[in-house]
């Protein structure tokens, strides 16, 4: 990956488009919400996958992430708790909460930032 500093920020170029990244929202994706997006997408994608091999009939799953943040360390991201609506038929509680398990061991985002950001899940099947 390569960025190029622009005014007002920087830009890459990827497969399906431009991303801009800057510190003032009127200008690009702010990078602390990129890493949010990252860690509950990702989180995201892996339970949807679980719940698929274990052939769970999900319809729809969505997500809130409610973050914590130092202002005194630089605004530092310390917590994320992302809580998972999930949408479908027949939904067992056990089962969601093994995927749910098994999503947190194999999200690679929330591997990469277990160490520094305390990251917790919940659920509810809707």
């Amino acid at each position: 990956m390569e960025y190029s500093m622009t005014e007002h920020g920087f830009q890459a170029e990827f497969e399906y488009g431009t991303l801009d990244v800057s510190s003032q929202d009127e200008f690009g994706f702010r990078p602390y919400s990129l890493l949010v997006s990252s860690v509950a997408v990702c989180s995201g994608g892996v339970l949807r996958k679980v719940l698929e091999k274990m052939r769970m009939d999900v319809e729809d799953i969505k997500i809130s992430a409610d973050v914590t943040r130092n202002p005194d360390i630089a605004n530092r991201v310390e917590a994320i708790k992302l809580h998972f609506l999930i949408y479908g038929n027949d939904l067992s509680e056990k089962k969601v909460e093994k995927a749910m398990e098994l999503t947190k061991k194999n999200c690679s985002m929330v591997q990469s930032v277990k160490d520094s950001i305390e990251i917790s899940e919940t659920f509810e099947i809707k």
